[in-house]
């Protein structure tokens, strides 16, 4: 029986800059490990690349200028801003660009924390108060009441409030706080919808309120301003902070990229590799309450076998039940018995019970988001070994 399970290994390759052949870069990184490292690949190895690196070599930027004049052509009067998360890295920069608009500026912040958790403050600063988060909405003068003249981020040391206001000359940017669709459509009637992973949700929503125009972040540069970058798909979500005027954004074309790179490196090693590109991956943190997950998908492009959720039993529990009896090797081979001839399809059965039933690549990008790091690791890419296998595989 084979001793080690799954294997993630962070690869490092060089810094990737705009124009880089990225997909050449990663067959010579593959053939160093390869060479110099001793690695073999097998099928169903999986190579996840950062959203990052292809981006880059795309040279998939946009300035502060090229966001605005988006902006300017898509808003006529007003711009009501609805549920922006509190972040200097995914959300200032295109805070900036709508301040630097010609446009009337209305913010209108979930409270008391934003949809990936940030929180804009502590939530037992409620108590006692006769504030329903659900209906109610508070003006800046309100919120100050209640959170005080100076209400910084426990982590980043940030008023983002302060912050948001201050791309304007004279802050003159109107702030509320609420999570109520119908008194946003009161205050304001050119709307751009913010929120993340329920945009489709609130721009029906908004619509059916009667707000005139009703706009995303996936609208905005989704097409190229100036020979700006774009994205197609999903416009400026997912876009970071890269200088102090531009964004980096989502990368385009990720399937074409996946699928072609999976084609040259099974040509070139007889296997059958999968492949990915991965953003944030998909958890919260326990003590800061934040969901990671601040891309609009964790995976933008990737190969076929990648498709689909884990069918797979739950050891613990048949040990506990049918094997309670058994020690040792009897135990040993009657669970790899079990699956062997497990069900293709296992939802629903006990035996299941307590597995993770999420999409695959949201699981391996969060596996690859743990392994690269955020910070300075030069690990971009992935190489994920045995997660398709099973104590009964060989």
């Amino acid at each position: 029986m084979r001793n080690l399970g799954v294997v993630a290994r962070g690869l490092r390759t060089p810094i990737i800059k705009n124009g880089d052949n990225l997909h050449d870069i990663l067959v010579d990184t593959l053939d160093k490990i390869h060479k110099e490292d001793n690695i073999e690949f097998r099928d169903m190895d999986v190579l996840a690349i950062t959203e990052s690196i292809l981006a880059r070599s795309q040279g998939n930027y946009a300035t502060i200028e090229q966001l605005k004049k988006d902006l300017d052509k898509k808003f006529e009067n007003e711009i009501g801003v609805v549920f922006p998360i509190t972040s200097r890295n995914r959300f200032s920069t295109i805070m900036n660009a709508i301040a630097q608009t010609d446009k009337k500026i209305k913010v209108f912040f979930n409270f008391p924390s934003d949809e990936v958790g940030n929180a804009l403050f502590d939530k037992s600063l409620l108590i006692g108060k006769d504030i329903n988060i659900y209906t109610d909405i508070l003006n800046e003068k309100e919120y100050r009441e209640l959170v005080g003249e100076d209400n910084r981020h426990i982590f980043t040391g940030i008023d983002y409030v302060k912050l948001y206001k201050s791309y304007r000359e004279n802050e003159d940017i109107e702030v509320y706080f609420t999570n109520n669709p119908e008194e946003i459509a009161k205050l304001s009637d050119e709307l751009l919808i913010c929120n993340i992973h329920d945009r489709v949700y609130y721009k029906e929503t908004f619509k059916k309120l009667g707000v005139k125009n009703v706009l995303s972040l996936d609208n905005i540069l989704d097409k190229p301003v100036d020979g700006s970058g774009y994205n197609e798909l999903y416009g400026v979500y997912g876009s970071n902070l890269s200088t102090e005027s531009s964004i980096k954004l989502f990368p385009r074309d990720s399937q074409e990229f996946v699928e072609k790179l999976q084609k040259d490196i099974n040509e070139k090693y007889g296997i059958n590799m999968q492949v990915m590109i991965y953003g944030d991956g998909a958890f919260k943190d326990p003590i800061g309450k934040i969901w990671e997950l601040a891309d609009p998908v964790v995976s933008p492009g990737y190969t076929k076998g990648l498709e689909g959720t884990p069918n797979e039993l739950k050891i613990k529990y048949i040990a506990d039940t049918d094997l309670k009896d058994m020690q040792g090797e009897e135990a040993l081979d009657a669970i790899k018995d079990k699956i062997s001839h497990k069900d293709s399809d296992l939802v629903g059965s006990n035996a299941s019970l307590g597995t993770t039933p999420r999409q695959l690549t949201d699981l391996l990008g969060s596996l690859s988001d743990l392994v690269s790091g955020s910070g300075d690791k030069g690990t971009p890419v992935v190489l994920i070994q045995g997660y398709f296998d099973n104590l009964a595989s060989n």
